[in-house]
């Protein structure tokens, strides 16, 4: 079987191709698909394994530098919406002096698995590893097994894919050796079922806004891994923490390829009296699902479609993305676009009233 990949957050070209997908997704698909078939023949003619390697730049949101060389403005005059970021982040308590001073101690780290143990409800059996982000727990996972065929839904973080490919694997939705879902999906939303493969990655980044959809009772089974985020939820993405639960012989084996100290001491710190902040936990909750649907609401009344997304982002379909991008971004508003949709935007949530307004006007202008 032969795998178009378009990477950004990739998309597996023949099973978008195949005719039941109509059946099983909503009508935005027909568009992706004609999309994605318009794009690899303008760029490649008749034919091409997948359109971005993995010694191209990878497609993420963020990227305030490359903008402001484009629209202008000063790195303060910019609102970026381009990521799914909690914009109201947890406040960050006084670091003692001696958390920047002294190696993380084994305590600090007890003291931090066991919070997030007790946040995400662990199961009894299944190991917790703490990490400088999920990211560097994501480029590690392909190499706990021998290189086989993976299944990677689709469109989706495009990490996953290029970890796997950088490791050996290929991407195939044929007798997967290993899967990976991301749940709830990036960029629309979507909620999956725990894979059952040898190896078996369930990416909860974004799921700390929808704690009953969790699969973390999974986490028990052989080859399973479970990935939380810290910096989206909680608003603290320049910490760079992450977590890994699951299999403990793989967690094992994760453990030592990360070596000693893999997270900081003042982020031993933050993450250990934020995971324990039930009131701040509830309150952001609340408040993130009203911003989402008032942000729905914006979008709705300027024409666009809602596709999905999650309380941390929302997923539009606005005709011609790139165009909505570019008149945002001459308000100094940034917002994200795919290679692989030219209708699809995505836009994290405003933080502050000012944001609001300077986004409605832009967004009417």
């Amino acid at each position: 079987m032969n795998v178009v990949s378009i990477f950004g957050d990739g998309v597996d070209f023949q099973r978008l191709c195949r005719p039941q997908i109509t059946n099983r997704r909503c009508k935005a698909d027909a568009a992706l698909i004609a999309d994605v078939i318009s794009a690899l023949k303008s760029c490649h003619g008749q034919g091409v394994s997948r359109v971005q390697s993995n010694h191209e730049p990878a497609d993420h949101g963020g990227g305030i530098d490359a903008a402001r060389a484009t629209f202008g403005g000063a790195a303060s005059d910019w609102i970026d919406l381009s990521t799914g970021i909690n914009p109201v982040p947890y406040p960050v308590p006084e670091i003692p002096p001696q958390d920047w001073m002294r190696l993380p101690d084994l305590g600090a780290q007890t003291a931090l698995n066991d919070a997030a143990r007790a946040f995400w409800n662990v199961p009894e059996g299944a190991d917790v590893l703490a990490a400088p982000g999920a990211s560097a727990l994501i480029a590690r996972i392909p190499a706990l097994a021998p290189a086989g065929r993976v299944k990677i839904e689709t469109p989706t973080y495009n990490e996953h894919g290029r970890a796997f490919l950088a490791e050996g694997w290929a991407l195939s939705d044929e007798a997967p050796d290993a899967a990976v879902v991301v749940h709830p999906n990036n960029p629309d939303g979507r909620m999956f079922a725990a894979p059952t493969t040898r190896l078996s990655v369930i990416d909860e980044s974004f799921c700390d806004v929808t704690p009953g959809a969790s699969l973390i009772t999974h986490a028990t089974r052989p080859g399973v891994i479970v990935l939380k985020g810290f910096g989206k939820f909680w608003g603290l993405a320049g910490l760079r923490l992450g977590f890994a639960m699951g299999d403990p012989a793989l967690i094992a084996r994760l453990r030592q390829m990360m070596g000693p100290w893999p997270v900081s001491g003042p982020a031993l710190t933050i993450a250990t009296r934020a995971l324990q902040d039930h009131d701040w936990t509830t309150a952001t909750r609340h408040r993130l699902a009203i911003d989402a649907r008032r942000l729905d609401d914006l979008l709705t009344q300027v024409g666009a479609g809602v596709v999905g997304g999650t309380d941390l982002f929302r997923l539009y379909d606005v005709g011609d993305a790139a165009e909505w991008q570019t008149r945002l971004a001459k308000r100094q508003i940034w917002s994200r676009i795919f290679p692989y949709s030219s209708r699809w935007l995505r836009l994290g949530l405003p933080g502050q009233p000012a944001d609001w307004s300077r986004l409605q006007e832009a967004l009417r202008s």
